[in-house]
């Protein structure tokens, strides 16, 4: 090959190489890594890329190439001569893909070694969905629950995922990892946060009507913070001590998802109408306050007619504080007598 055919080949090569990796690097694919494990699967996503794009640009290169400077003439309807194949260039073209596959297997294999290995001191914490929501608890803490999944910066977190009806899937972003949570089965998820900050914890398994909205939050802390938080989640709480807030304890429990209530903008089809409350403590011939208590408490002890039981979580009776669940009740008994 000539050597200005060279450089023509490698200019082109050059140019859509870079464009290639302009739009890699330029374009926001991937979110932040919050952890260990993320930061290694980011690496192997570049590393692959980087093989793609250097592939990329040298197959668009011989190509183009081709079509310019081997073009037939408008007048020129022979077939062209006769080819025999290369021993060398075959052997070549089956060699480099055969290395470029084996090495993105041994890194893909290293990192997924690695973020599977637990660290010392690992942080246990179970995780339950159900439709359409997560809850989360300590074991080492006096089993304490949230609806926010807290975890301390720079630890290893082992995460115990179980699901109490159907398929979901526990997904957060920026920790790069997301495994399906199973009926019947428990599934298991190593995490290490290296970045502090809040993230979105997802179900990415459709589950139902409410999936969309079933949603929570990942907190990374500070290790002495976290400890400060946990020691205090297993301290009850003192009788003075100041009322919640029921509107914020509605909205952080993705009560909306569910339930239509006029006073939290809420049109959640799924559960009974919230705004018909009174009528519903009538017809279960309960006192108002009592009848919402038990409801958030002990769903299944009295189910609308018209819904399913064992269709709202029956663990709000753990996860909200006794100011939680009394702020709670007042705020939709006060909601259902206005609506």
């Amino acid at each position: 090959m000539r050597r200005g055919s060279i450089v023509t080949l490698l200019g082109i090569g050059v140019i859509t190489g870079g464009l290639a990796a302009a739009v890699a690097l330029l374009l926001p694919w991937l979110p932040h890594p919050a952890s260990r494990e993320a930061g290694r699967i980011d690496f192997v996503f570049w590393f692959v890329i980087a093989i793609c794009i250097a592939i990329f640009a040298v197959v668009v290169a011989a190509l183009l190439y081709s079509v310019v400077r081997f073009r037939a003439q408008p007048d020129d309807h022979e077939d062209g001569p006769p080819i025999h194949g290369h021993t060398g260039l075959e052997i070549t073209w089956t060699l480099i893909p055969t290395v470029l596959v084996t090495a993105i297997a041994i890194v893909s294999g290293i990192v997924l070694s690695r973020n599977d290995a637990q660290g010392s001191d690992a942080l246990r914490v179970n995780v339950t969905a159900q439709q359409f929501t997560f809850t989360f608890s300590y074991p080492d803490a006096k089993n304490v629950t949230t609806s926010e999944l807290r975890l301390p910066k720079d630890r290893s977190v082992e995460l115990y995922i179980r699901s109490k009806d159907v398929i979901h899937s526990f997904w957060v972003p920026e920790f790069g990892q997301k495994i399906d949570a199973v009926p019947g089965l428990v599934t298991h998820l190593h995490i290490t946060p290296d970045r502090l900050g809040t993230y979105p914890v997802e179900c990415t398994e459709l589950c139902g009507l409410g999936h969309a909205l079933m949603r929570s939050q990942a907190i990374v802390m500070q290790p002495k913070a976290f400890d400060a938080w946990l020691r205090k989640q297993e301290q009850p709480v003192a009788a003075s001590a100041a009322p919640v807030s029921g509107s914020q304890v509605f909205a952080q429990n993705n009560c909306a998802s569910c339930h239509t209530l006029t006073a939290a903008h809420a049109t959640g089809k799924i559960g009974p109408d919230l705004d018909k409350l009174a009528a519903y403590a009538q017809q279960a011939h309960q006192p108002l306050a009592a009848f919402v208590r038990q409801s958030i408490v002990s769903p299944n002890a009295y189910v609308q007619p018209g819904y399913p039981a064992n269709l709202m979580p029956q663990t709000f009776g753990k996860t909200l504080s006794k100011q939680e669940l009394d702020g709670l009740v007042q705020f939709l008994v006060q909601a259902s007598k206005k609506g």
